[in-house]
This record gives C-alpha cells, structure tokens and sequence, in this order.
C-alpha cells in the first residue's frame, strides 16, 4: 500500500562551494526547515542584486519501508531551476526547470541505515533553462515540499514525467449526462491483476464502478446520468475517483482523484460558455510570492491566496507565468476557478537548440502533472515573447509547443499572451486557438481610452478570434494619494481611477473571452524600484503582505462580488486641506446615503462608483458614514492646514528617459556603424552600459524613444543580458529601417564613451 512522508524537518543549508558530496551531516551548515528558499529577503529589497547560484541541501533518511518489496522514490514538487539529487554519494538524478514535480526512484541506492540525501539547488542563468528574461524574482531553493512515495512493485506509473499515473476526462452527452473515460498507467502488473475504479459523488456515495484488468494503460469508461455538474464559481461540485490495483483479495497501491463533469467553449463574438451559460471569465493573475517568504509557501498563504481571490468576487486566474503549486491548483478545483496555467516561455527566445527542448519537457510535464484538474481550461504557451526581441525560428518553436500542447491533451484549449506593441496582423496571433493580449495603455504609454480603441479595432480586423486582456494594471502604492491623479504618480487614486475606466469597458465588452487584472497582490522583482518601493512591483490589488486592500481591490468586488458591499474610497488619504472634499464610494447596491457626523448629507442612486462632492469637513475630526439598507462603512478625515507632502511622490528624473531624444538628430542621415575597441557600444549588454553613467543615460533615454514610453533604469535591468542590437527586432515590420538607423545613431553616441575612465 502506498505511504506519503514529507521531509520537512533536520535539513542542513549552505551556500558554500563543496568539493565533494557529504558521506554524513556537516556539522558547521545552517538548520532550516522545508519549503526554503535563500532569497526570501535580497529576492525583494531591489538593487537587481539577488544571489544567483549553487547551493547546497543535506538530511538523514528516517526510513520506514513496510516490506522488503517496497519501492521507496524521491519526490521534489519544485526545485529552482537545476537540481542534482545524491543518495549515499552517488547521483539519482537531475532536474532542468523551476516549477514542476520530478521523482526518482531510489531503493538501489539505500543502506540498512545512515542514508544521507544530499541536492545541489542552482537558480543561476543558464542557456537551455526557461525562463530567461522576466520581471520577477527567480528564487531559489527547495521551495516547495519533498517527499519519500513507498509503492509496491506493482504500481501507478511514477515515472512519467511526474504525471500521477491515472487519467479523467469526461464528455457531456446528455442533460446531468457524461461519459466518463478513465486510465491507469500501471508499472510490473501481473497477469491476475485488476485495476478497480470507483467513482463517488461529494457525499462519498457510491455512485459507479468497473474493474478491468491491469495493463500497463488501463482503460475504461463510464456512462453516467442524473450527474451533479462544476459550475465554476457558482457551484464548483467535485466528484472523487478511485483507482485501487487488486491482487487477490490484497490493494496493491491506490490513488485518489476529483473531477468535475463540465464542457465549455469560447466565441468570438459572446465568450466564454461552461457548460452552456454564457459566463465571462472576469479574474486576476498571481505569482505565488509572499514578503519576507519568497516563493517558499505553505498550504496556509496558499489558502489564503485563494480566498482573498474568492472574496474579490473574481472567477478566473491566470497562473503567471510558470506551473504553480499542486495544492494551489486543488483549492482552484475545489472553488470553482477558471484556470490559465502556463509555462516560463517568457520575454525572450534563446536560440539555443537545448532551450527548445528545455520548453517542450516543461509543456509535457504542465500538461501532463495537471490533467486531472477541472479548473484548468487553457494551456498558455508563452507570454510577451517578442519583448527581448524576435528570432527566426521563433514561429516554428511556437506551433511545435501548441501542437504537442493538443496531442497531449484535446480537451482543452491553447492561449498565449501578447506584448502590446505587437502588431494585430502578426502571424503569431494566428498559432493557439484564442489569445490575449497584456495592455499597459495609461500606465507606461498614452492614455486608458486607448485601451478600448485597440480592442474594438483588433475585433474589427479579426471577428472570427476571439480576444482577452492578459494582463492590465497600474502601480498604487498606499502611501501616496492625490485629489488630481495622473499616470506616474504612484498614488492609490490613480491606480483607482485607472480600474475604474478599464472595470466599465470590459462589461462593455461581453466579447471578451477573459480578462486578467496585473497583478492580484505586489510580488517581488529585485530590479525594479518604482515609487520609492524598491524591489516589488506594486500593481497588486492587495498589498505584497496581504494586510491591506487597496481601493481598486473594493472597485472590482462592487463589479463582481453577489455578497452586498459598501467602501468608503481614500480611508488612507486622511489629511485634507480643502474646507470641502468628494467623497467617492464604491458599492454594488444601487442607492447610498452619505451621513456627515451622524446627520444625513445626501442619497444617490448610481451604479458602481458613487460621488459625493462637496461635503463639508469641520476643523480636526469629520466622520464619514456611507449606508445602505442593512450594509454602511465608515472612516474619519482630519482637516489641516497645508497639502500633506508626504502624500506626493517626487520622482527621480534622472533614473526616467525622455520619449523625444531624438528630436535632434538627423536619422535620415547614414551612418556606418563603428566598433572602436575599448570603447561603448551597441554590442555591450544592457548590464554593461547600465554600470556607467554615460552610457546609462543614453540607453535609458534611447529605449524610452525607441518604445515611446518613459523607461526606468530598474525596469532595463531585467534585460540585464540582452545586446542592445539584438532590440532592433522589437519594431514592427514596417518601422524595422527607422529602427536600425536609430541604432546606428545610439551606436554613434556610445562609441563616444570609453570603457575605462
């Protein structure tokens, strides 16, 4: 019978180079538990300088094997990126990639006792391990949990890519009506062996069976009526599947599934359908990072993730941008969440040919770990992959991952997410099935009206595709606020108001399959330092601890959430310097009454976004009460007698290119490109021209030109290792010539500074 044991406890750590694999516990590594990481703090206080490297992981085996024809295997649910395993010196295995489960089977290699297991952890850039490029923290560790499996020789494959050695799928045929074809990939059956499935409703009632012999794929299906159907969020009912290996009158091993009977579909021109009820998949995207915790969660921040989720009142999330945590995924299933789950095809292609296949095992092992759960309807194959720049074989590498993608699993559909600027009639939005595009207009580039501009005229031009919006957001950051918000302020009121517009042209868009706000909570990227807030990105709903809400977070359940609610906006912009202010509330009743210390100043009836202005503020203290029916919030506002200065964010212009750079430049005049030795050029790395000030200040300004957007030196530090030439295939087909004289004059400018000074 098959055992679980999770080594949690008596791990040793450190980041010291050794010269040979421990033959017993070191004495002088530090004690840690599991799930662990070594960037949980230099990962999330910026400088873009995070330790990226080998280290090292030890324990004893307290082993506790049943019988003498136990298999005993390793399983590691993540380890970032490479891994190589050792058990009593010698080499078990080894691992390329950070976020899925690998096993290995390691009975050969165990003693009577002193077993030492010994893992070399490495999140160091490496060529042919995806991703490459991104905007977040790429921690490392062990961070999820390790486990010893003790299976009988006759077994539920272990060894297919971390897959869990049965398959569910089922197809609606009827009214409450399925079939349900099921498999069980058996490793050393015996010829008298069975294998029992077993399927239960959430009562744990015995609701069907079949037992056919075992083989090393086992096959059978079910036809099953008067079925209790997942209906997302609504009603996400769970089924259980058991699937037991019978020798005789003995369970040889077992494994345990939940599957929800469902069928959806996506129209270009209404969205997304599941199970025959137009339901428009509105939601948020997540990286599963915690402050002061780094990627190394437990069950308990992953909960609790999920229900702050719930609470928003949104029924989609998009998995960003690499294959989260299995217990993640189940809590999806258990409440009703629509799922994009992805791999770290991101940012930017390495042309390396053990990269491509790097990204296919990564596809193979998402797919095939998470086929099983009900919440997963898309398969997303890459997000804004043209942003570090194109390569030629990019297209082809992108149609291999969306064919494998359905010969692996035909049940679902394949998505990916675009990088704004490309262009709509690019070949690439033609490879998946339905795609989606990240939008930053009002935050980066121009303003949020262009938000809607696009999506009408990408609709236009390709009625027959249907279009989400993968990513879209703004900073908002606590501390700031502003009675006259503008994009690159910073301040709550803005990220607000930004959420605002975009809130209210999504419902006007039904057509929309789905849309995914970036970010649900702040998460960490050492390179990036925005508004004074270094080492984050801050366009989280809910702030990287998860204590406080932001207001756009209560602007979205107004829109989305069915439980009846109220918010005051601006709780924390409490200093006010104007006898009257506009109180602004969001709600999802249609009438509120707005009461000024107790005595009532007004009722309104609106939808979504209430404004009340001109209401009085009286010297010190007014409190503010907002009621409707049986629901009320409230909050106070102290009157002052000059603007509040930490309120306003002073930006740094110096870390801030200019989009009219070149303005004075001559860039029909051409220019033959020089590479003088010792001296700056467009062949250097962004990490290279970013270390000397000269060469930063042109770089930072070129690309804000080049991209029309004001580029912050932290955000170009993410590209740390992109040639500045390599850029050039970031423009559109027909601005390429305009691009590469551009070039050619930064190259001009560049072979102006010399390297030492």
């Amino acid at each position: 019978m098959r055992q679980y044991e999770t080594l949690k406890d008596r791990w040793l750590f450190t980041k010291k180079d050794i010269h040979k694999i421990p033959s017993s516990l070191p004495k002088d590594w530090e004690e840690i538990t599991l799930p662990h990481t070594w960037n949980n703090i230099d990962g999330q206080d910026g400088g873009a300088n995070y330790y990226r490297g080998k280290c090292w992981y030890v324990t004893e085996l307290q082993l506790n094997i049943p019988t003498d024809d136990t298999l005993v295997y390793l399983e590691f649910q993540a380890a970032n990126s490479s891994c190589e395993v050792f058990v009593n010196g010698k080499k078990v295995t080894e691992h390329e990639g950070g976020y899925s489960i690998f096993r290995v089977d390691i009975t050969s290699y165990l003693k009577k006792e002193d077993n030492i297991l010994c893992v070399s952890v490495d999140n160091e850039h490496q060529d042919q391990i995806y991703p490459q490029m991104a905007d977040f923290t790429f921690y490392g560790g062990l961070y999820r949990d390790v486990r010893l499996i003790y299976v009988s020789k006759t077994h539920f494959d272990l060894d297919y890519y971390g897959s869990e050695g049965i398959t569910a799928s089922s197809k609606i045929t009827g009214e409450k009506q399925a079939r349900l074809s099921l498999c069980g990939y058996t490793s050393n059956p015996e010829k008298s062996d069975q294998i029992l499935f077993t399927v239960y409703d959430a009562s744990e009632n015995e609701i069907a069976a079949v037992s056919k012999p075992a083989e090393s794929a086992t096959k059978a299906e079910l036809l099953l009526s008067d079925l209790h159907l997942w209906q997302g969020t609504e009603d996400p009912y769970l089924y259980t599947i058991q699937a037991v290996i019978l020798r005789h009158n003995e369970v040889q091993d077992f494994v345990c599934i939940r599957h929800g009977f469902r069928e959806f579909l996506v129209n270009s021109q209404k969205g997304f359908f599941l199970n025959g009820k137009l339901t428009p998949l509105r939601g948020v995207s997540r990286h599963q990072d915690h402050l002061g915790l780094g990627n190394a969660l437990t069950f308990r921040e992953h909960l609790e993730d999920a229900k702050l989720i719930q609470e928003l009142g949104a029924n989609t999330i998009r998995l960003a941008h690499y294959q989260h945590s299995q217990e993640f995924y189940d809590l999806c299933d258990e409440m009703g969440f629509i799922v994009w789950a992805e791999i770290p095809f991101i940012s930017q292609m390495n042309e390396d040919p053990r990269a491509h296949e790097n990204c296919i095992h990564q596809l193979k092992e998402l797919i095939l770990q998470n086929y099983n759960h009900t919440s997963i309807c898309f398969w997303g194959i890459s997000n804004e992959i043209t942003i570090g720049g194109t390569a030629p074989n990019l297209n082809e590498n992108l149609k291999d991952l969306n064919h494998l993608a359905h010969i692996l699993d035909d049940t679902r559909l394949t998505t990916m997410a675009q990088v704004s600027m490309l262009p709509m009639e690019d070949e690439q939005n033609q490879i998946t099935d339905i795609l989606s595009y990240n939008h930053y207009f009002g935050w980066y580039n121009g303003s949020y009206y262009d938000n809607e501009e696009w999506l009408d005229a990408f609709h236009k031009l390709h009625p027959n595709r249907a279009l989400g919006i993968s990513e879209y957001g703004c900073e908002g950051i606590i501390s700031y606020h502003n009675d006259a918000p503008k994009a690159g302020d910073y301040s709550e009121e803005y990220q607000a108001l930004y959420h605002e517009h975009m809130a209210k042209i999504i419902e006007e868009r039904p057509w929309l399959w789905a849309t995914h706000i970036w970010n649900m909570f702040d998460f960490g990227c050492d390179a990036r330092d925005e508004g004074g807030v270094a080492g984050r990105n801050n366009k989280g709903l809910i702030t990287f601890d998860r204590l406080v809400k932001k207001d756009s977070f209560y602007l979205y359940q107004a829109y989305w959430s069915k439980k009846p609610m109220i918010h005051i906006c601006g709780k924390r912009y409490t200093k006010r310097a104007d006898d009257t202010i506009t109180v602004k509330i969001y709600s999802n009743l249609s009438d509120i009454e707005l009461f000024v210390d107790g005595v009532s100043f007004e009722k309104k009836h609106s939808y979504r976004v209430f404004h009340f202005e001109n209401v009085p503020l009286k010297n010190d203290f007014t409190t503010i009460t907002a009621k409707s029916d049986c629901h009320s919030d409230s909050t106070c506002f102290e009157k002052v007698d000059s603007l509040y200065e930490p309120y306003i964010f002073v930006e740094d212009e110096s870390t801030t290119g200019v989009t009219n750079w070149f303005e004075t430049a001559d860039l029909k005049k051409e220019r033959k490109m020089t590479f003088r030795k010792g001296f700056y050029s467009v062949h250097d790395t962004m990490d290279d021209l970013l270390s000397d000030e000269a060469a930063s200040d042109i770089l930072i300004n070129a690309m804000s030109s080049l991209m029309n957007m004001k580029i912050k030196k932290s955000m170009l530090q993410i590209m740390g290792r992109k040639k500045l030439i390599d850029m050039t295939s970031i423009a559109p087909s027909h601005k390429k010539d305009e691009m590469k004289t551009a070039i050619a004059f930064i190259n001009e400018k560049l072979q102006e500074i010399p390297k030492e000074k």
